[in-house]
């Protein structure tokens, strides 16, 4: 059985956390990493999330995806490929490290953009980003142990969002 969907209050370490992988990330791949952000709920401060740092990694080259698993490996990370989706590769963290999602993306990718758009907008509007947390908490009370029915529940708001974050503002 999966790990149960558990959504916490924020925590102030996870920025630290992130940096601390992202030193790491950025020592192994050097300028094959064009940006690596922090990304997802624990980016947002005061947002409740599930306490898993998820970082992504836009590589400087479509090309640089193989020399980005071989420098990868040695720190412990495990290519598991785009996972279903497109624009978006996955690696199994190292053992023993805290819990995060590492993400290498392409250029062209377009997951990239939407995950910082996603963030930068609730980081802009923090009314939004607690209806999110608190419709987190709700759904992992409801689907503590169903992955997939949880994140089906933040669709619909995820695409609302999104919508707003990827619509040019005119004024």
């Amino acid at each position: 059985m999966a790990d149960p969907i558990i959504v916490v209050d924020y925590d102030s370490q996870w920025a630290g956390v992130f940096e601390t992988l992202r030193g790491r990330i950025a020592g192994a791949l050097g300028d094959l990493a064009a940006a690596i952000e922090h990304v997802g709920s624990t980016a947002v401060p005061g947002w409740a999330a599930k306490p898993v740092i998820d970082i992504d990694v836009l590589l400087a080259s479509s090309d640089g995806l193989p020399e980005a698993v071989r420098r990868l490996a040695p720190l412990g990370y495990t290519h598991r490929g785009d996972l279903g989706v497109v624009g978006r590769e996955a690696f199994r963290q190292p053992a023993g490290q805290a819990a995060h999602h590492l993400y290498v993306c392409p250029p062209d990718s377009l997951e990239y953009p939407r995950h910082i758009a996603f963030r930068d907008y609730l980081l802009a509007h923090p009314d939004c980003a607690k209806v999110y947390g608190e419709l987190k908490r709700n759904l992992a009370m409801q689907y503590r142990d169903d992955r997939e029915s949880y994140n089906a529940g933040k669709a619909e708001f995820v695409r609302e969002i999104l919508g707003r974050a990827l619509t040019p503002r005119t004024e």
